[in-house]
């Protein structure tokens, strides 16, 4: 109980630190700087406004209140709050109604997207509205929202589905269908059925094993050249990784794993990566190891697929609260607040 108060209190105290500090600068051309609305990857066709985007947009293009983006055959990556990812699919048309850290809002209006929960904190006011709906997230995990269905899934995790006068609380492995006369009402799916055949879902999945990737090689980096420790010199939240173009999540100290299974990891803890579990990983496969380093005391092997997940270190919870940082390493910086945990 103390741990759970000691958490809230400093993700407060970190939280009111974050909101006093000014605005993020933009000094550069190529500004690689992180906020809610930032464009992290496209694909294919996609435009903001009348802008079309191109790979040249990701760290550049911000998706601003009032603002339209829109995919055709193509799909596009946005970051709202450190350590949660809106992904929208193809032929889809999603407006940034409001980009505060606080209140970060985001309308669905045609097609589908999926929003990655990694990380959130109490002070945070994460929506999505669908047909009418405001969709509020309760708890770091994985969700889909379809505007064609007029669905609402959640893999895992927790939301509060406001319409009306009505209230609706939809746990993991449930979803709830909108715009229909019957009383709302949340029922189970197959979430392995859908994570074989939604398009989606693998985009997402392979997103998120990428946003790995990039979190392992600039972790590593950052031990090497002796950044180091608990409450490492930076702190936690978005960071700009120049050899995979785009900004991934750092923790503020141990490691977390998402939704799908991948992990995430402090520089602190960057010599222990990878640490794979696949726990979430609702088609049924396994996240082949990424980087190096890992120990073989800290693993141990599983049936099927000849894998490895997560063993001993497992079981380290580090800090939730994170604080705001401007992290800057051979040119780039980021910005954010966030925290990492084990299992």
């Amino acid at each position: 109980m103390r741990l759970a108060r000691w958490k809230v209190a400093a993700g407060s105290i970190f939280l009111a630190a974050l909101l006093s500090l000014p605005a993020w600068g933009d000094t550069t051309t190529d500004r690689h700087t992180a906020m809610p609305g930032t464009l992290n990857y496209v694909e294919g066709q996609a435009t903001l406004g009348d802008q079309a985007l191109s790979v040249k947009s990701v760290g550049t293009a911000d998706v601003q209140d009032g603002q339209v983006l829109t995919t055709n055959k193509g799909k596009a990556e946005i970051l709202l709050t450190p350590g949660v990812y809106f992904r929208s699919g193809d032929n889809s048309s999603a407006q940034m109604v409001s980009t505060s850290l606080t209140n970060t809002h985001v309308a669905l209006n045609e097609g589908e997207a999926m929003l990655e929960v990694d990380q959130i904190y109490p002070q945070n006011n994460i929506v999505v509205s669908q047909d009418g709906a405001n969709t509020r997230v309760l708890k770091t995990g994985l969700y889909e929202f379809d505007a064609t269905t007029h669905q609402i899934r959640v893999f895992d995790g927790k939301v509060d589905v406001y319409t009306g006068d009505h209230n609706v609380e939809v746990k993991g492995g449930h979803e709830l269908t909108l715009n229909t006369s019957e009383k709302l009402k949340a029922r189970d799916f197959n979430k392995k059925e859908i994570a074989n055949n939604d398009d989606l879902y693998r985009w997402s999945s392979l997103r998120s094993e990428y946003l790995s990737q990039s979190n392992v090689n600039l972790a590593q980096e950052y031990w090497a050249n002796g950044w180091w420790g608990p409450g490492w010199g930076w702190g936690p939240g978005w960071f700009w990784n120049p050899w995979y173009a785009g900004f991934t999540f750092m923790p503020w100290d141990g490691y977390f794993y998402s939704p799908f299974g991948w992990g995430f990891y402090s520089p602190y803890w960057a010599y222990r990566a990878p640490l794979v579990t696949g726990f979430h990983n609702f088609d049924g496969a396994r996240p082949a190891a990424i980087g190096r380093g890992f120990h073989d005391n800290e693993v141990r092997a599983y049936n099927g697929a000849g894998g490895l997940h997560g063993g001993g270190a497992g079981d380290f919870h580090g800090g939730d609260a994170g604080g705001f940082h401007g992290g800057e390493i051979g040119g780039f910086h980021g910005g954010g607040f966030g925290g990492g945990h084990g299992r």
